[in-house]
């Protein structure tokens, strides 16, 4: 049966932290809402799988392979396995949509 479901949920991450949902998965690829509220850097990833964000509201700074980029909205960006990277901070509206493949 088919469901709504909307990502503009009320819920809002407190101060340096992140609310992730899984919005669909299956065996080859997961689909996350990502709302985040960093001042400081979050923790480094090196993941076993593909990476595509796509910032939907606010402003984000990232960290990839030692290069920092400026994302506003609309900005989006796609990340390789085994590339090292991390968010280094974002507004307090930041709502991502994250896309992971194997």
């Amino acid at each position: 049966m088919t469901q709504i479901h909307t990502i503009y949920t009320k819920e809002q991450p407190t101060e340096n932290s992140e609310i992730f949902s899984t919005l669909f998965q299956n065996d080859s690829i997961k689909i996350e809402s990502i709302k985040s509220w960093l001042k400081t850097p979050g923790e480094f990833y090196n993941q076993d799988h593909d990476e595509w964000v796509l910032l939907l509201s606010g402003e984000a700074r990232l960290e990839i392979e030692n290069n920092s980029f400026n994302l506003k909205a609309g900005d989006y960006c796609f990340i390789s396995r085994h590339t090292l990277h991390r968010v280094l901070s974002t507004s307090k509206d930041a709502l991502w949509i994250g896309i992971f493949s194997s």
